[in-house]
Formats: structure tokens, sequence, C-alpha cells
């Protein structure tokens, strides 16, 4: 920058001008301007008192005719080398802003004389000086339009560029330094440049350092996730019709991408991608972040749309879902975040999980929403296996049952596999092998559902050989298993998915009476495929009031998507019940119910559940949209012996008189029976301080007995019954 002369001289710098035919630098050009400023600086003294210029500088032979000649001379000169600078390209800061923010010669000047004290210290003492340090190291409006000349009309014009409306104010490069002045400013108020505008002109990279919290720029230059099949072509032609729109210039409304879907993770791909090809940077903004700030947010994210205009870049405004809420305060805030679009952002993507119009908003703006559904199986597990092998886990997992049992996106993936990583770690810090165990904890905890979930978290510990089925219903369950376990196959690489008209859901039925092993068996399943297990607590699902119930189906089937758990609805009747014939206007709105709830499991990719003990009272529909129906039938002797001796573990001390033959021949009870009266006969030989014995399993059966409402008589109890006799007297 030039050096200061004192006492209004003119300015050294002012013979040492750049002298080729153009600026190669934005310095040079900021360095003649600033030799302009001073000329201004030194006419607005000798204007205002001529004496004490003059006697300031005895015999320098100076006067205002001077001035105003080395004046013309620095004009012609500027113009020129800023003229051939731009003819060939060359980046100037002071113009590129005017350019932007389609300053007038005025208003750049006016910007340049707020820039100066950020640029040289000098200037803050000679605008001090000046205005007799009233203004501190600021110039007033009073000073500015000094600084322009006597011409009425140029200062009629600087007045105008300095209302709180024109382009200074508007996109805030300048501002009032009292933050209780008013509106406008008035000609004794010192205004400053914007922090981020002086940044600019002075080549300090970065940005604003107000919008650091909340944002950060990238430079897409190398993909930050796989792209799976579908996206690529989504790329294409994203990419393809920003450039066929943005060719119309100035004239075509800016572009807003809303990207949406469960898979975040592949959005940003996409977005990367995009400005990739577009050769563009990219401002991502976190949104959740932005609106803790709280009222301050509107402010800031116009600072943001400003920001992606210096850059310049294209704007993400990442995690925009808590932006969608229907509130006073998120609704003017969103006017605000749509008002700085409009001003600033050509190219602007919306990240989030939620479908969202934006109605009026979208007023000006080519809004266009895109879904990003899930990747499909073959995607998953090509996913899987890329991250783990880049990880250096081992290779022999089933990357194909991984894809099958979890619908994880990229990012998803991404965590599961850190998670597990710090698992092996904590077990064995000296290898920290990953193990499946690893994996398959880690994809339950990243599977969780959020809080509030309509469900009860269920922790599967039965297995197999606890499930006391005939044969050809056990061979059903594991058919079962077998279609959750190998859909990658069927569904992905033998390309099954194309000919299902809705979702890849997997839906069951469980019906028996009570007690005969539909909730073990939903358990053993669960524990089975390594998969978490969430009964529907359905006082929490069904509702008087009407779309309530839907409403909450709706979430149950959202979060069981997101979470990859086996959805179980347990005493399904009361909520799949038959629809009827329409007499009122409940009967309309429970047949709709119904409706809802079959399209829903029809959407469902994964697997449901339905326990009953009354089939005949479920809709027909039901039954033809199960994949299957597993009859659980009440156990015969020898089933009822295989329960008995199950039951009781390893550790219990049971006397010789024990007789399971006899248990599973005379008391013709169902498993939940028999796990009654074992756990209360445990429970009084433990009170007994005894093993035991039949004395306690008798009478365990007679209390199971009264439970149930049945005469305990001598034919169930046989040679047992004095015992049942004896207690009862």
């Amino acid at each position: 920058m030039p050096e200061a002369s004192r006492n209004g001289t003119l300015p050294a710098s002012s013979d040492a001008l750049v002298s080729s035919c153009w600026y190669t630098t934005s310095p040079e050009h900021l360095a003649d301007e600033l030799c302009r400023l001073d000329v201004r600086i030194s006419l607005a003294a000798l204007r205002r008192c001529p004496a004490v210029f003059a006697a300031e500088r005895p015999g320098s032979g100076s006067d205002e005719q001077a001035l105003l000649a080395e004046l013309g001379r620095l004009d012609r000169h500027i113009d020129l080398q800023r003229g051939n600078s731009v003819e060939r390209g060359r980046f100037l800061g002071l113009p590129h802003l005017a350019r932007l923010f389609r300053l007038s010669p005025v208003e750049e000047q006016l910007l340049l004389a707020c820039f100066a004290p950020e640029a040289d210290a000098r200037y803050s003492r000679l605008y001090g000086d000046h205005e007799g340090n009233l203004a501190g190291r600021h110039p007033t409006v009073a000073l500015l339009l000094e600084l322009l000349g006597e011409d009425r009309e140029t200062r009629t014009v600087a007045r105008a560029a300095l209302r709180a409306q024109s382009p200074l104010f508007h996109y805030r490069l300048l501002q009032l330094v009292e933050a209780e002045a008013g509106p406008s400013p008035e000609l004794l108020s010192p205004l400053r440049i914007d922090p981020r505008i002086a940044a600019f002109l002075l080549e300090i990279s970065g940005i604003d350092d107000r919008l650091v919290p909340y944002a950060s720029l990238q430079i897409p230059r190398s993909q930050v996730a796989p792209l799976p099949g579908g996206a690529r072509s989504s790329v294409d032609r994203m990419t393809a019709f920003v450039r066929h729109h943005l060719a119309a210039g100035d004239a075509s409304a800016p572009v807003v991408f809303h990207l949406h879907g469960h898979d975040t993770a592949t959005g940003r791909a996409v977005v990367h991608s995009v400005c990739r090809e577009l050769s563009l940077d990219l401002l991502n903004v976190d949104m959740y972040k932005l609106a803790a700030a709280g009222p301050a947010a509107s402010d800031l994210f116009w600072l943001v749309g400003r920001e992606a205009v210096l850059q310049p870049a294209a704007l993400c405004l990442d995690n925009f879902d808590i932006w969608v809420q229907d509130n006073d305060q998120t609704a003017a805030q969103r006017d605000a975040i749509f008002g700085a679009l409009r001003h600033f952002s050509q190219l602007t993507f919306l990240l989030g999980r939620v479908a969202w119009q934006p109605g009026r908003l979208r007023k000006d703006l080519l809004y266009l929403p895109i879904e990003l559904p899930l990747p499909d199986i073959n995607a998953r597990r090509s996913l899987w296996q890329d991250q783990a092998e880049a990880r250096g886990i081992r290779s022999d997992l089933d990357y194909g049952q991984l894809a099958s049992r979890y619908r994880f996106d990229a990012e998803e993936i991404s965590d599961v596999l850190n998670i597990a990583a710090g698992m092996a770690y904590w077990r064995d810090p000296h290898s920290g092998t990953v193990t499946s165990d690893d994996i398959s904890s880690a994809c339950r905890a990243q599977a969780a559902p959020q809080a509030g979930f309509a469900a009860i978290r269920r922790i599967p510990r039965y297995t197999w050989n606890d499930l006391v089925l005939p044969p050809d219903h056990l061979r059903q369950l594991h058919e079962l298993c077998n279609q959750a376990t190998h859909r990658h196959i069927v569904l992905g690489e033998w390309g099954f998915d194309r000919r299902l008209a809705l979702g890849n859901s997997l839906n069951v039925m469980f019906n028996g009476p009570s007690g005969t092993g539909k909730t073990m068996a939903v358990d053993v399943i669960a524990n089975d495929l390594e998969v978490d297990l969430y009964k529907i607590d359905l006082s929490q699902i069904v509702s008087k009031y009407i779309g309530e119930t839907e409403k909450n189906l709706d979430r149950v089937f959202r979060e069981a998507q997101s979470s990859n758990a086996i959805v179980f609805f347990d005493e399904a009747d009361a909520l799949f019940g038959k629809r009827s014939e329409v007499k009122d206007a409940h009967d309309r709105y429970a047949n709709i119910e119904t409706g809802y709830l079959l399209q829903k499991m029809e959407e469902h990719d994964g697997l449901v559940i339905l326990a009953t003990n009354l089939r005949n009272n479920l809709d027909e529909a039901f039954l033809r949209r199960m994949h299957f129906v597993v009859e659980f039938p009440f156990p015969d002797e020898v089933h009822r012996s295989k329960l008995w001796q199950g039951l009781f573990p390893d550790e219990v001390p049971c006397g010789v008189d024990v007789d399971f033959s006899y248990l599973a021949r005379h008391f013709k009870v169902p498993g939940g029976n028999i796990r009654n009266i074992a756990v209360c006969a445990a429970f009084l030989a433990a009170a007994d301080r005894t093993e035991v014995g039949m004395r306690h399993l008798i009478h365990a059966a007679r209390r199971e007995y009264q439970k149930l409402g049945c005469p305990c008589t001598a034919t169930d109890f046989g040679p047992y019954y004095e015992l049942i006799k004896a207690s009862h007297g």
C-alpha cells in the first residue's frame, strides 16, 4: 500500500503508479485506488480550510487546480489499466465486487473509502483528524460526501447510495458502527466496511468467520461415497439440466434441488458429483447447527447466501428437515432462507429425509424434488465389501447376508464398521481383530430406533433347541429364515426385485392357541437372523381420533425400515380385524385403517410377523398377503414331555420322584402353562430349601388350574390327588 504523506500534501505514492498497460494483480489496482483516495482527502482538507492547508505546506506551490489535475491523471490512468485488465481476464477484487452486487462507480468509491482503514492504519488517523476526532477511525456519511467532491449531482447520487435500501446496505457491504443507530445512516453516522468484504479485498482466504461454526467450503475433487447404480444416472441428468438452464444467463431462475430420502449419504455423493462435473466449489451448511442459533439464524443465512456468491460456490443445505417443521418461528426464518436463495444462489441443494413442498416459497425459483431410495441389495453388498476391505477387516464375512438383513446406506455402513472396530479393540487391545459378532452387535446398535418408537424392544435369547414343535412346522420356520437370509441372491443377483410391484416385504402369520410358542418362535427367528425384535405396543397405535391410527402406523413402519428390525404384532386380530359393511362413519374409518395397514405391509421392505389365536377374525386380504402362515398346534403328549424336560436348566436340583412322563400325560396344557408350573414349583422348592419334587410340581399345577378356572379332579392328579386334598385342608 502507498506510504502516507502528512499535512495534506500530495501522496508520495502518486508518483509511483503502476506503469504497465494493465494490472497483473488485484493489490496493484487497490494501490492506485488508494492513491486516488489520498488526493481526494487532500482536496477535502484544502476546501474545508484553505488557510490551514497553505500554512502547513509553505512554498509547495500546490493548490486546488494542481490537486484536481492530479486527480484527473489518476482517473485516466486507473480507467485505462482497469479496462485492459478486464479484457485480459485479470481478477481485480473491487471491480469484481461491483459486478457481483451491481454497484455504481460512486458506490464503488464509497466502499473503497470505508475499506481504506482496514488496508492501512494511516487512514484511521486521517479520518479522525479531518473529523476532529469525532468519528474515530471510521468515516462519517458527511466525510464520504466531501471526498466525492463539491459537485451537487455527484453528492446527490452519493447520498442516495448511502440509504438503507441501496446495494451497499442491502447486501451488507457497509454497516453502521453504532449498533443502536436508526434504519438509515445520518450525516454524522460513522460507517465501516463489513469484515468479510474487507477480507475479500485483502485476498484473505476462507469463509466468513461468523459462518465457521455452521458451514464449510468443500472442493469436490473425489467421490465422498460410492454411487449406487441409479444415482449415477441422476448425476448425469442433473448436470446436463443445470448446464442447459444456466446457459440462459441472469434471466434464468435459480435452481433448487431437494434431495430427500433415507439414504442421505448417497445424496451427499450426488451433490459432490454434480459440483465436480460442473467445476463448482460447494458451500456446505449444517442447517441443524444453524437452527441452534435461534433468531440470529435469518441474518446468518443471509451471510451464507452472500458467501456463496463471493466464493463462488453452489450451496448445499444439509439436515434441512429441521426447517420444514410447522411453527411460527421456523416459518419466518424459512422465508428469510428462501429470500436469500433468490438473491444469491443460482444452484442450491437441499438434503434431508422428508419430502416437502415449499408452496408460495417456490416463487421465482425452479424447485425440483428428487427422491433418494435406499441402495438395493446388490449395491448394499458392494458397499459392505468395499468398506470392509478398505479397513482391512476379515474377508470371510458374508456380505450378501449383511446386505439382506440390514438396509443400511453407505454412511451407516461406515458407522457400523467404525463401531465394530471400537468393540474389537476394547475386547482385545493387542490384536483388535473384528469378528462377525462385533459386526452383528454394531449393526444392532446402529439400527436402534429413535426415542418414542411405539414398540417394546426384546433382546432375542431363545434358540432352535428351545422351540418344541412338530418337524414340518420347524421346517417351515427354517424356510422363513432362509428367505430372509438369501434375499440378496433371489432378489438381487437373480433380479426378482424387478418383478415385484411393491416392496420386498416378507409377511408372516403365526396362528394357534395361547401358550403354544408363537412369541418364542419370533424370538428364535430374530436370534437366528441377528436382528432386533420390536413388539408393537397396540395401546400407542390405536387411537379413537380419526387419522391418528394411520399416522402411528406410518411411524411404526418408517422407524422399522430405518432400524432394520422385525416388526411383531401380537394379538394382531385387535388391529387387523375384518372389514365390515359400512353402516356408519365409525365403520368407514375402521375400514380405512385396515386398508392403510394392508398398503404399509406391502410397501415395507422387511419382515413383519402377526400372531393371533383368532385367525377367523382376521381380514381375508391379510391372509392373501402372507408369505407364510404357520399353525402352532396344541402340543400332544410327546411334545409336552419334551417341553417339561427342556424347561429345567441343568443347575436345578430335581428329586428322584419327579416324573415328567406322568406330568405330560395327565396335565394337558400348552407350553406357556407348563412354563408357569415349572417356575412356580422351583420357587416352592427354594422356599423349602430342598430339591424340586413332585409335591412342588403338583402344588404348582393346582395353582395353575385355579388360575385357568379348571377343576382339580382325581382324573388329572391321580395318585397325587391326596396331596391336593391335604394342601387344601
